[in-house]
């Protein structure tokens, strides 16, 4: 069997299919090779099945400290086949949505394996679709990551885990050493001590969360620490024993830590395998990631790659973002590149972490001269009202000599439903504006979002509180 095409896409996780939904809305034919589930990582093993089991945890917290809101419910159990029961619901409907959305704009989608080949063919071997070829005039390579492994640390399911395996847990470890002070692991940990493990971060860098301001950082940890969740930094891990009952790790220079399950929380590698990229003449790094340049094309005309196979933040906004930059591009339409440094980032521990933009750090080390503000939740009316009240917002931004302080380069938070508060910071640095021009904007009262608003106010020089 052999079709041709306006654009093929390879993979089906957001980069994919955000690809395939755009390009059909411009009217292009476009067909999409997938051989495990529509939907991807995100979807199924990532950012989805994650915050569904958080949420989860959120209930459970919300439910053990009902008493200080007059309610007597009683000590909170955890059923864990119900919670995944759900989980499950919930990404089945999703994928059924995917699904339902390819084919209502009459993308072609082809179960099987891709490999790329001459003259922007792919190969689809290995699925329902039999073996066929598929040219088009362009191809969409997008399949994704796979979690990274450590030497010494074999997964087994049960003992040793990756975030894929933890996912699908019906018994949740007494004790468990978290792998990585990252995005990933920082929410692993979190969820795991909300539902009663004694957990333990175990991080190689100086400190955990790169990227977020050290302000938040610091408030974290010590959130961390409140709850009971050890984290440690510096300390390299170079292997594992499985006792059968128990995992001892094998800490660098120090003692041995014996814990009832590990995750493996080391971020994630480029999936490749079988895409034919040497044959076809399709350029990769030395990370094994497909070289693009800022409109993400390939050395190979014709073919572009997006999301997590190639080296930008492994986020499926990042993904989508990419996705429809790619279409616009092949269309001969004039898109900007994403601004990889402004991009937001959301981590769903408790507390929350959110931010965009420059660190107070970062922007001095890039030469800015700079001022910032941070307010705290702890005086805010609805933190106290929900019973939320660890984090901060801060903002920072350039100093100006003759007033107010001027552009605003950074929003850092740490803190209650911050993922769901960026939006205000994430445009503020996005269109470069200046803090005497988002002083100006009206926050409404009682909400957390006025934390933002006081941040900047104070950075005018006349704070309210």
């Amino acid at each position: 069997m052999s079709s041709s095409h306006d654009v093929v896409v390879v993979g089906g996780g957001p980069g994919g299919y955000a690809a395939a939904l755009y390009g059909a809305a411009a009217g292009l034919d476009i067909a999409l090779v997938e051989k495990q589930k529509l939907g991807g990582t995100c979807l199924h093993v990532g950012c989805i099945p994650a915050k569904e089991l958080l949420e989860t945890a959120a209930v459970y917290r919300t439910v053990a400290h009902a008493d200080q809101f007059g309610i007597s419910a009683g000590p909170p159990t955890v059923d864990m086949g119900a919670a995944q029961t759900r989980k499950q619901k919930i990404v089945d409907q999703l994928h059924k949505g995917v699904g339902s959305l390819l084919e209502g704009r009459k993308v072609t989608v082809l179960d099987g394996w891709g490999a790329i080949g001459p003259d922007r063919s792919v190969s689809i071997s290995g699925g329902e679709s039999e073996a066929a070829t598929v040219t088009a005039d362009h191809v969409i390579l997008a399949t994704g990551s796979v979690p990274r492994s450590l030497p010494g640390f074999e997964v087994d399911g049960e003992r040793v885990m990756t975030s894929d395996e933890l996912l699908s847990v019906s018994e949740l470890p007494g004790r468990a050493a978290v792998i990585g002070g990252g995005a990933i692991g920082l929410e692993f940990a979190s969820l795991l001590a909300d539902l009663g493990s004694e957990v333990t971060v175990l991080e190689a860098l100086p400190r955990i969360l790169m990227g977020a301001d050290d302000d938040v950082v610091k408030m974290l940890t010590r959130a961390f620490k409140k709850r009971k969740i050890q984290v440690r930094t510096g300390v390299a891990v170079s292997g594992c024993r499985n006792t059968g009952s128990s995992v001892e790790l094998e800490i660098d220079g120090g003692d041995p830590l014996e814990v009832d399950a590990v995750v493996v929380c080391v971020g994630r590698r480029p999936f490749t395998d079988g895409l034919g990229l040497d044959a076809a003449g399709v350029e990769v790094d030395e990370g094994g990631y497909v070289s693009v340049d800022q409109f993400c094309r390939t050395s190979l005309a014709g073919v572009y790659a997006v999301g997590d196979v190639v080296r930008t933040p492994q986020l499926a906004h990042v993904a989508f973002a990419e996705a429809i930059m790619a279409v616009k591009h092949l269309l001969g339409e004039s898109p900007a590149p994403v601004d990889y440094a402004n991009v937001p980032w959301a981590i769903y521990c408790h507390p929350e972490v959110a931010f965009v933009g420059h660190t107070e750090a970062s922007a001095k080390e890039a030469g800015f001269d700079v001022v910032a503000s941070a307010h705290r939740f702890i005086g805010n009316g609805r933190a106290m009202i929900v019973g939320e009240t660890d984090g901060l917002v801060k903002v920072i931004a350039e100093r100006s000599d003759d007033g107010p302080a001027g552009r605003i380069l950074g929003v850092h938070m740490v803190g209650p439903w911050v993922t769901e508060q960026l939006g205000q910071g994430y445009l503020a640095v996005n269109w470069e504006a200046t803090v005497p021009e988002v002083a100006e904007f009206v926050q409404p009262h009682p909400t957390m979002s006025e934390l933002f608003g006081e941040s900047v106010l104070s950075l005018t020089g006349r704070a309210l509180h």
